[in-house]
């Protein structure tokens, strides 16, 4: 049996409601999963609010944008993944209504810096396209596409919407061992999402900064995930055991959004084994 423990939802940047993702879940018979929207809770309050199917095993999870260490430079994505935290922390809270506000304050500049390189994009049009959910740049590069403007998501990123690229905005992240800190506060366990996102040089500079992240209270490595080689995962987990952390993995599903990264299987043949999730419930419920 698999799981999926990196889900967005339309909470976040995902296009996929709670419900709806309750609902594939159990078509694709998963075992367990785990909804982590970026900068926010909103999505697994409403998965327990309108009840975990019983065949159905839920992680309630956050993903956290974050700053490096001062000592290292991390030109890619860099996120903490929060599992098991009690959604109800004023602490947790607190720290991602600040985040949301940055998400939503960036918008405009970013609509701006397109409109002066003749893309006429409004934040009303991809509100109405969006929905009631956080905006971001997935849904600016939505409709991009939408009108014609690119060939696809990933275009509008690469030429634009990326970092380094003319339409790029820096935001507002939490210093790493501070949203650590907020993770373990709400009874969670902070995990390191995606490292092959970092962009990293090498195994060795990988190597270092999770050691760094492990004294700051890091209790898990994200090893598997679809956008990498097979190498790369066994080198994570390789990573992760010498140095006792825990393993876990997930599609980052968004949706149509990325059409091609489904549910529970990433490209198609992407597992997760279940197991992992029974490591991660262990340590929560002993809390070590």
């Amino acid at each position: 049996m698999k799981i999926d423990l990196h889900i967005h939802s339309t909470a976040s940047d995902g296009t996929l409601s709670p419900r709806e993702i309750l609902n594939m879940a159990q078509r694709l018979n998963l075992g367990a999963i785990s909804i982590t929207d970026h900068d926010t809770i909103d999505g697994t309050k409403q998965a327990l609010a309108i009840g975990i199917p019983p065949s159905l095993k839920f992680l309630t999870g956050v993903e956290i944008s974050v700053n490096p260490p001062p000592s290292f430079s991390c030109p890619g994505s860099f996120h903490i993944l929060g599992y098991g935290i009690n959604i109800d922390d004023a602490q947790l809270n607190h720290t991602l209504v600040r985040l949301q506000e940055a998400r939503k304050n960036r918008n405009p500049r970013i609509i701006e810096l397109l409109n002066h390189m003749g893309f006429e994009l409004t934040l009303n049009e991809i509100r109405e396209d969006s929905g009631e959910c956080q905006l971001g740049r997935p849904h600016i590069a939505k409709q991009m596409v939408k009108k014609g403007f690119v060939q696809s998501v990933n275009e509008a990123f690469d030429n634009y919407l990326a970092t380094g690229q003319p339409a790029y905005v820096d935001k507002y992240r939490v210093d790493c061992k501070r949203a650590i800190e907020v993770i373990l506060n709400a009874g969670g366990l902070p995990v390191l999402a995606h490292p092959v996102l970092l962009n990293l040089k090498n195994d060795g500079v990988h190597e270092k900064l999770i050691v760094c992240l492990k004294e700051m209270g890091l209790k898990g490595i994200e090893a598997y995930y679809p956008e990498q080689p097979p190498d790369l995962t066994a080198r994570y987990i390789k990573i992760a055991d010498r140095h006792g952390l825990l393993i876990t993995g997930g599609t980052d599903f968004h949706g149509s959004i990325k059409p091609e990264i489904k549910m529970g299987s990433g490209r198609g043949n992407f597992f997760v084994p279940y197991e992992l999730y029974e490591k991660l419930i262990s340590r929560i419920e002993t809390g070590r």
